[in-house]
């Protein structure tokens, strides 16, 4: 008989294990304050990529001589708010150490390399038993070079991707205009990750899976989770702010919320907000035929269903700080300067802003598995820049533990207790 099983938090991991859990036999209770799919989620506002080329970690050697240079540029690609430094220290004294050797990023690499090399496929068939098969497209994606100098300057990246069995495709000028004519002159060298894929519309994707989850059984909650009822080792309950849910088993998927979840399960995890933004131009003149990232500007370039959809930028900040939709704007002018068949002024009636928080771990990778005050709970969460790929594997990854059978990958590399 199945377990009754509570899954905290209804983004892309959420939802994509409650997908996982009723497929098994559990009975799932989904406990969010928010609406599946809507703008609170991480997953609603990123870039939308699905890649199995997104191996590459933030912390890479020789970082650590940007950091002054990010903290005098309020609108670099990476910032830091002075206010938070003090509390922001430690994540960044880690987070500075896991890209200190190559030795160290080769090992966060392959370790997501076991989430994401599947990922399209995964996304691919969650999407067509879901009825959502409209959403997934593969076409590839592209990431765009002034010259193949350019390209070769960012070597290590790439030797991670081919280590992790990534394939690509170059395009040298003519070729690359052939292929993205959208594109302005400047770039002269395109990379083509042909496995890749992108979701035309996350929130529709994750709403119509907790949709498609609800025909299965799910049952939604509308609060917020505080804690648990943990009795000599064993959980009883959920507490929520409408009082508590009995269950056997609960997985934490809050994103930037689950830090004191975790806590409260028995874990201390080094967890931060890398808020991103994103700008969406509705009805563009022109919009590329496969998602693109221009190396001059680290941000994704998506043809969604709203519009082409610019989002990137890392900004670390309390989690409760005011946005800066400055940084929307420095997406928005970058958009418009990579693609000369957009209007220099766009309507603002035209454009929609965004912005929302990667749950972010300094080593990069995610926090799955089992907590250490009772093992009837189960981490997933912190997946940083590719929660949304990452979403399928991790659910069922959950399910596995959950099962007590032998999980879908290796699970050391994502436990709690490595922060200790």
């Amino acid at each position: 008989m199945g377990l009754h099983v509570v899954v905290i938090g209804a983004g892309i991991v959420g939802a994509a294990t409650a997908v996982e859990l009723l497929r098994d036999g559990h009975r799932v209770t989904l406990v969010e304050p928010g609406a599946p799919g809507g703008e609170q989620a991480a997953s609603f506002g990123n870039g939308a990529w699905l890649s199995p080329a997104s191996v590459v970690p933030m912390s890479m050697p020789g970082l650590w001589k940007k950091v002054p240079g990010y903290l005098l540029d309020p609108l670099g690609p990476l910032t830091i708010r002075w206010a938070a430094l003090p509390h922001l220290a430690p994540w960044l004294l880690r987070f500075l150490s896991a890209g200190a050797t190559e030795a160290k990023v080769e090992a966060t690499a392959r370790a997501l390399s076991a989430l994401l090399a599947d990922a399209p496929e995964r996304h691919q068939a969650l999407a067509a038993e879901a009825g959502l098969s409209d959403l997934i497209v593969r076409r590839g994606l592209l990431y765009a070079y002034p010259g193949r100098a350019a390209f070769e300057a960012e070597a290590l990246a790439w030797r991670l991707r081919s280590d992790n069995g990534v394939a690509w495709r170059e395009l040298d000028g003519p070729a690359l205009r052939a292929f993205e004519p959208a594109l302005d002159p400047r770039y002269g060298f395109g990379v083509l990750v042909e496995a890749g894929a992108h979701c035309q519309d996350p929130g529709a994707y994750v709403a119509g899976l907790v949709a498609y989850a609800k025909r299965l059984g799910l049952h939604h909650v509308p609060a917020g989770a505080t804690g648990f009822d943990i009795q000599d080792g064993r959980l009883k309950a959920v507490r929520t702010f409408q009082g508590e849910v009995a269950c056997d088993r609960a997985v934490i998927a809050a994103g930037i919320r689950s830090r004191p979840l975790a806590a409260a399960a028995g874990d201390r995890v080094s967890l931060a907000s890398e808020r991103g933004y994103h700008v969406v131009l509705a009805d563009p003149e022109v919009s590329p035929r496969t998602p693109v990232m221009p190396s001059d500007g680290k941000m994704a370039n998506t043809p969604t269903r709203a519009g082409l959809r610019a989002s990137g930028q890392v900004e670390l900040a309390a989690v409760d700080a005011e946005p800066n939709w400055k940084r929307a704007d420095v997406l928005l002018d970058h958009l418009l300067n990579t693609y000369p068949g957009l209007p220099r002024q766009v309507p603002e009636a035209r454009l929609t802003r965004w912005m929302g928080h990667r749950p972010s771990t300094p080593d990069g990778l995610p926090v799955i598995g089992p907590a250490a005050a009772s093992a009837d709970i189960v981490h997933a969460f912190g997946h940083g820049h590719v929660g949304l790929a990452c979403g399928p594997i991790t659910g069922r990854l959950v399910a596995d533990i959950i099962a007590d059978g032998p999980p879908a990958r290796p699970l050391m590399p994502y436990r709690a207790d490595r922060f200790r």
